[in-house]
């Protein structure tokens, strides 16, 4: 028998591209690697699962057929460090963007980086918003964990929304687009394409936590009231 690290990786390597190579010995061999064929398409099919759970406007601008063979080529290429599924995911918008065979879809990385944000807002701590009373004469402003600004190099926010359900896939935007990302107190996670001057401010205030200086750099008004408003100025991480 192998070492336990040894099992373990010759185990996950088994999995990912077989044959079994783990140095267990059965008394019926064809009859072992015939289960852990099964095992292993098991294994793959749940992953695959997960790909689509988190990438689903991927797989509607992909296709369903072509989004299964490639999560198979990303499984291959990325297989999960941690149990912890949703950890896992966050190489896709690498991978889409040196995979030939989506080369003629410059976007898919840009929308896979807009679909992996919002798995990660979902699941970012919680934190306490502050009252809205609290913030006369405060400077130092601490935002939601949840709350991620991506710049973005192709209109990736607006071919995100034309391809939810209920929409036909059309996209009238053009060139660039910010995404601000942020999750609701109901759970529910928003997504919107922002001007160049509000991602200024939002910027400034995740790098120095300091009202004035982002007031500096553009208007206040309409991204302190979306802040207060959806509850993303906060006092402290709840630990849960």
């Amino acid at each position: 028998m192998p070492s336990p690290n040894d099992f373990t990786a010759e185990f996950r390597a088994a999995l990912i591209d077989g044959p079994e190579r783990i140095g267990l010995n059965y008394r019926d061999p064809k009859e072992a690697a015939r289960r852990f064929a099964v095992y292993r398409n098991n294994v793959a099919h749940s992953l695959g699962q997960a790909l689509v759970r988190r990438f689903p406007v991927i797989r509607r601008l992909v296709g369903a057929d072509f989004f299964a063979a490639m999560a198979r080529e990303f499984i291959a290429a990325h297989p999960p460090r941690s149990p912890v599924l949703q950890e896992w995911g966050g190489e896709m918008p690498g991978f889409l963007q040196d995979f030939p065979p989506v080369a003629t879809l410059p976007y898919l990385p840009d929308v896979a980086r807009i679909e992996w944000a919002r798995g990660r807002a979902y699941h970012a701590a919680d934190a306490r918003p502050i009252d809205p009373d609290m913030l006369a004469g405060q400077d130092s402003l601490r935002l939601h964990p949840s709350l991620t600004l991506l710049y973005l190099d192709h209109p990736a926010v607006s071919i995100w929304q034309a391809n939810q359900p209920d929409r036909d896939g059309r996209v009238q935007a053009n060139g660039p687009e910010i995404a601000l990302i942020w999750r609701r107190n109901d759970f529910s996670v928003a997504t919107s394409a922002i001007a160049d001057a509000d991602a200024d401010f939002i910027a400034c205030l995740l790098e120095t936590h300091s009202l004035t200086e982002a007031a500096e750099r553009s208007d206040p008004v309409s991204m302190l009231s979306l802040l207060l408003r959806e509850g993303l100025i906060c006092e402290e991480e709840l630990t849960t």
